[in-house]
């Protein structure tokens, strides 16, 4: 992605005097863990199905090196966002601003299948009746 900023006369001057425009392009690459969007940043963990349900602690190694700790002491769905913030960039206009940093949770389900008596446990554990609903989430 690309951005032009221009700053208006600040270039060298023509022939007949009148300074021109400087123009810096700058060029975002992207970055393995990190999405800037504006002033935030966007990343995304993957937990474990016990961790989602349970709670969890990751630190997330931010782009200056310093760690963003995230907890979770509550059951976390797939898709959740956790917001902390400002941990994200700072604002072009004032760099005393910045935004925050945006963490879209992934669970990961576990592979294979269950025995019975786990399956009733399962069940018996979490109490909850069965449900399912058909929709159009797009």
């Amino acid at each position: 992605m690309a951005t032009s900023t221009p700053f208006v006369s600040e270039g060298e001057p023509h022939v007949d005097g009148q300074p021109g425009d400087l123009i810096f392009v700058i060029k975002t690459q992207k970055h393995a863990t990190f999405e800037r969007r504006g002033d935030n940043l966007h990343t995304n963990v993957t937990i474990s199905l016990r961790d989602a349900l349970v709670g969890f602690s990751i630190d997330i190694t931010h782009l200056d090196g310093h760690k963003v700790q995230v907890v979770r002491d509550k059951v976390t769905w797939p898709g959740a966002v956790i917001k902390k913030t400002g941990e994200g960039m700072p604002n072009y206009e004032n760099n005393l601003t910045k935004g925050d940093l945006l963490i879209t949770v992934d669970v990961d389900f576990p592979k294979g299948s269950f025995q019975e008596v786990d399956k009733q446990d399962l069940i018996r554990i979490l109490a909850q009746e069965s449900k399912q609903r058909t929709y159009n989430g797009l």
